[in-house]
């Protein structure tokens, strides 16, 4: 249920584009609205990316996230969430990050499912999932938040409201490796070890999200299918995250060794 006018949605929408745009974070919008709730925040999401479509942004899929126990426990908060994968949002292996792309970038560890046949939900069980798949890949997501994770003043964390309008903190995402069948493979043991400039960071397995990286996929087309929407054939959905945030500073190198399924990295100039 919605609390906040259309008015309020939009508003909220707008400013999280423009600090987007400007590279400067906004205050949390959880304090600003005390009564807002997940469901007014998807509402700002959507307001947002429909504003992205009007830019000129092409949605190429879907991220989940908070679907591991690590990512819960790094940011107090026990419930996944969701955001949306735009065109510009795509790098390839190996890429330079420019340094004034982002404001804060941190980096995660998943597996990135690519569709070739559509999902909508509701009862989307795991079997669904890895028979809509064409294939799965080794990714790195790239987060950044629009939205300050403490306030200054009051030293409010942020919560999952100020996260989901936020676009699920979503900003880019690297793909690269082998691609895999998903009956290729026994996702719970695909991993990674995640190194920051040689050293390693984190590691983690596919089991951690949700015991099968696919059942995230499943929650997310069933958690669309409320609003008469779906996963669509050739968009890339990834996971949700096995390892906790990396925070990736200026001349950082992010390296994550899938073992036999690649390793991909990308340099934050």
């Amino acid at each position: 249920m919605t609390t906040l006018t259309q008015g309020q949605i939009s508003e909220a929408a707008s400013t999280l584009h423009a600090a987007e745009r400007d590279r400067k974070q906004i205050g949390l919008l959880s304090l600003k609205h005390p009564n807002a709730t997940m469901d007014d925040a998807y509402a700002i999401q959507a307001d947002w990316v429909k504003k992205k479509i009007a830019a000129g942004r092409k949605v190429i899929g879907w991220k989940i996230g908070l679907t591991s126990k690590a990512m819960q426990y790094a940011l107090n908060i026990s419930t996944p969430d969701s955001g949306v994968l735009f065109d510009d949002m795509l790098f390839e292996d190996g890429a330079i990050i420019p340094g004034d792309r982002f404001i804060q970038p941190r980096i995660e560890a998943e597996i990135a499912f690519v569709m070739k046949a559509p999902l909508k939900g509701p009862g989307i069980s795991v079997f669904d999932v890895l028979n809509a798949t064409d294939y799965v890949t080794p990714a790195l997501e790239i987060l950044d938040t629009r939205v300050q994770r403490v306030d200054p003043e009051t030293k409010k964390a942020r919560t999952i409201v100020d996260t989901i309008a936020d676009n699920a903190a979503n900003a880019g995402i690297v793909i690269g490796g082998r691609q895999i069948r998903p009956d290729a493979v026994d996702m719970r043991w695909m991993g990674a070890i995640v190194s920051r400039n040689a050293e390693v960071e984190e590691t983690g397995l596919g089991a951690g999200v949700l015991n099968h990286p696919a059942r995230g996929i499943a929650w997310l087309a069933n958690r669309l299918a409320q609003y008469g929407a779906g996963i669509e054939t050739g968009q890339i959905v990834l996971a949700g995250s096995f390892i906790r945030p990396i925070e990736a500073r200026h001349g950082d190198t992010i390296t994550a060794d899938f073992g036999a399924y690649g390793t991909i990295s990308c340099f934050f100039q």
